[in-house]
């Protein structure tokens, strides 16, 4: 297989590692996963896997799973764009929440990208009831949930990892700066933030201190559980709600997400948030300079967004998950980060739509966070495996 990989890659600074990670995955039988930090160009390589297996058995059936449906018209887009249009009669491009509900089907190579969201209870259901000779998985970082890692190795174990630290070591994209800047709650926002998490701590340590998650999950689930153990698993998830909700509609970050705007008047920025009303808000705090893009507005006006940002009739994109997975954001140099999850796959996704690779290009972030509180908790966590990361 490395000649023909190698042939069609064609001379791109991402070539021998791409070549690299494909023939690997060719070595072990061509099942596997391939770990890659985001703009590593995984969606070349699924694109490459695909014409690799039509051309060697002259047909196959062929899909390719994705997580939402802009991921399905941007794959098709990028079969266009490598002049392999023309394998697309052969491939089906399926999102994840369509995909678990075929059955019986055979397929010679079936490609899961964001692998991680695919393999939830409901998703898996598609490796389950339907069959595949060869499988490639993608997605930046092995989930965290040790369920998904076991299966995800079951299903198709890991052949390549690159971290996206690698990835700027070696030039196959941007170097980047992250900086974390704090933000104070207001007084009313304090108060409420130090009641709700005295109610959390008290329902944690009713559950059990160490394993209150997943003891809440099993007294919801129960159907056996007491009336008093329901109760306090319910206060349990309601508090988490009420200080996460806290943190990402923090009164503060509005001003300091507008003084940033202010001074930097030329770039192209990307902004992220914690919920889909806060990038409304933060989008019209800054009106007309940005667009709102996220799972709230309908798929017509996304597009529309999308595509003003893309064609530079607009500088700023405010988002909340929606541009987390694989979507391709030209130009953008400026992260904005006021919503954090304690996943580091997220802030990997994030910082990565930042830092595509033009010479001499260095992909700014600044992450806005509530400090003294879960969120800043979540921030240390996510951010624990990049470099060059500042605490202002």
């Amino acid at each position: 297989m490395e000649q023909i990989i190698t042939e069609m890659i064609s001379n791109e600074n991402k070539t021998k590692e791409q070549k690299k990670a494909l023939n690997l995955w060719a070595t072990a039988g061509f099942r596997g996963s391939i770990i890659a930090g985001t703009g590593f160009g995984k969606s070349k390589c699924a694109i490459l896997a695909c014409d690799y297996i039509l051309n060697s058995l002259g047909d196959a059936k062929i899909i390719i799973l994705v997580p939402t449906t802009q991921l399905q018209d941007q794959f098709a887009d990028e079969f266009e764009k490598w002049g392999l249009g023309n394998c697309l009669t052969s491939i089906d491009i399926v999102c994840y929440q369509s995909a678990y509900k075929l059955r019986d089907e055979k397929y010679d190579l079936v490609i899961c990208d964001e692998v991680h969201l695919g393999l939830s209870v409901e998703y898996r259901k598609f490796f389950m009831y339907n069959k595949s000779d060869k499988i490639l998985c993608m997605t930046a970082t092995l989930p965290e949930e040790e369920e998904y890692r076991e299966l995800l190795a079951k299903l198709a174990p890991t052949v390549y990892t690159i971290t996206l630290d690698e990835c700027v070591a070696k030039n196959i994209v941007s170097p980047y700066e992250i900086y974390c800047m704090p933000v104070e709650l207001t007084a009313q926002e304090r108060e409420d933030y130090k009641i709700i998490n005295n109610n959390f701590v008290r329902c944690k340590y009713a559950l059990g201190q160490y394993d209150a998650f997943n003891q809440a999950r099993s007294i919801m689930a129960s159907s056996s559980a007491s009336r008093e153990d329901k109760s306090v698993a319910a206060q349990f998830y309601k508090a988490i709600r009420e200080r996460k909700a806290i943190v990402d509609f923090a009164h503060n970050k509005v001003a300091k997400f507008q003084h940033l705007i202010q001074t930097h008047p030329n770039k192209k920025v990307l902004v992220f948030s914690g919920a889909n009303d806060f990038t409304d808000q933060l989008c019209e705090s800054v009106k007309p300079l940005a667009v709102s893009y996220h799972s709230g507005i309908k798929k017509k006006t996304r597009d529309k967004s999308l595509s003003s940002f893309k064609n530079n009739e607009t500088n700023i994109l405010c988002s909340t998950k929606a541009l987390n997975q694989g979507l391709d954001i030209p130009n953008a140099n400026l992260g904005i980060i006021c919503g954090i999850t304690s996943k580091s796959l997220s802030m990997i996704q994030r910082v990565g739509r930042l830092i595509r690779f033009e010479e001499g290009k260095i992909g700014k972030v600044v992450i806005l966070y509530v400090k003294e509180s879960q969120e800043e908790k979540w921030l240390k966590n996510s951010v624990k495996t990049l470099n060059n990361v500042k605490w202002l």
